[in-house]
This record gives structure tokens, sequence and C-alpha cells, in this order.
């Protein structure tokens, strides 16, 4: 990509270590960008520094729970001390439910999936917020999902929380819009990320939602929702904010 103007800049990438966070995190250090690999999984975060460092570019991992506000900070301040500040949040990280229906729902799913995918979002783009407003710019992409854009894509606690994501996104895109920051978000369809929920197919939700897969459209890489998370967070979309992009083969269309 041209004219992207991440050369120097500083990232931060949540669930970098897999997937979709993996893809952004290699292609953003592509660019030139300064990465912090944010992830769970230490190995996988690792694998994921050497794998930037062997291309030639520059990475840190940091691991830990994001919902944590402890690792929250840890994760700022290493993008602030060793890379001068933070340009760029991707907030990828998300689980997935088991596809429960409401009445099925436990406190325990519900529980985890909001502060996983939605409550953790929003302490580390509290904690970025003042780096960014000092230095008057700044880029927050946001994973969302097609379960964001209708209620048939997931169970009842991620559709909430990507739905919340949303929210998120668009409240943040007005109230710092005239302090040079930018919020958007991606809502991708079915992507090759090797994440298999934990379902009972013969729940109830899982059964009603499986009946309305059939507009998935084609599966997507995820290098491809990657390439869509750089385009939100370069100055060639420096003029987007606010935006909810699909990158789901036409799903949300349908």
């Amino acid at each position: 990509m041209t004219g992207t103007g991440l050369d120097g800049r500083s990232v931060i990438v949540t669930g970098a270590g897999s997937g979709i966070g993996r893809a952004t995190a290699r292609a953003f250090a592509a660019e030139g960008a300064r990465v912090v690999v944010a992830d769970l999984n230490a190995e996988g975060a690792d694998a994921v520094v050497r794998e930037i460092e062997e291309a030639g570019g520059t990475a840190v991992a940091v691991t830990g729970d994001l919902s944590e506000q402890a690792v929250v900070d840890r994760v700022t301040e290493t993008a602030a001390t060793r890379f001068g500040g933070v340009d760029v949040l991707v907030n990828n990280a998300g689980i997935m439910d088991r596809m429960s229906a409401v009445a099925d729902v436990t406190d325990g799913e519900w529980e985890r999936v909001i502060r996983i995918d939605l409550t953790a979002p929003f302490l580390l783009t509290r904690a970025v917020l003042p780096h960014m407003l000092a230095a008057g710019r700044g880029a927050i992409v946001n994973t969302a999902s097609e379960a964001s854009l209708r209620g048939s894509a997931a169970g009842a606690a991620y559709t909430a929380a990507k739905h919340g994501i949303v929210g998120l996104t668009r409240s943040l895109a007005v109230t710092y819009r005239d302090q040079g920051i930018r919020a958007n978000a991606i809502a991708p369809g079915g992507t090759r990320t090797g994440l298999i929920p934990d379902v009972d197919a013969d729940a109830h939700g899982p059964q009603v939602i499986g009946s309305y897969q059939r507009n998935i459209g084609r599966v997507a890489e995820a290098a491809e929702q990657a390439a869509a998370i750089l385009f939100l967070a370069s100055d060639a979309a420096s003029n987007i904010t606010g935006a909810i992009l699909p990158v789901d083969a036409g799903w949300s269309a349908v």
C-alpha cells in the first residue's frame, strides 16, 4: 500500500498472536510501523515478534489478559516508552460465545464474552487516548463483526458485545474528531483463523442461527481483514471516521 504514512508510527495490535491480529501486526510492520504485539498467549506473541524481526521490522511482545487494568497499563506504557507514544490502536482481541440464545446464556458465558470483547477494548482505548490527545492525532480501529450488523450471526453475548463495539467506535468518532483522532471498525464475516467456537449443536441458539449461515459467502483469509484495518489506520483514510466497514464477501448486503 502506498501513501500509508505509517512508517515509524507506534502501533498496538491486540490479539496479535494469531489469526487476524497476527496478519495485522505483520502488515503494519511491513509498512515500517513499530508494533506492540499484545496477546494472552506468550508463545504466539513471541513467535509473531520473531517473524516481524526476521523480515526486518520492529516489534515487542506484551502478554496478559487485556481485561485487567494492570495489563492494559503495561501495553500502553510499553508503546509509549519503547516507541515514543501511541499513534494507532487496533482493538482486535476477542473470543466467541457458544451461540447461546438469551434463555440459555450462563452468567459465566455472558461475563467472559463482554469482558474480553467489549470491556477490554474500552479499557485500552481509555488508556491510549491521553497519548493521542497530547500528540493531536491518532487512529483507532476496532474489530467488530458481522454479528455487529445483524442478530443472526452469533449468540446473544457475542452479538451484544459486538454491537457495543460499534457504539463505542461511533462515540469515539463524534467526541474526538476535532482533536485529530479517528475511530473506525471493520465487521468481518467468515474468516479463516483457526478459531473454533465451543458449540452445542443441539441447543436452541445454534440450531436457529445455523439456518441463516447459508448467506455467509466466501470465507476470507486473515490477510484480507488486515488489509482493511491497515487502510482505516493509514493516511489514505484521513477523512474517514465513524465508519463500520463490512469485510464479509457481501454477507451484510444479502
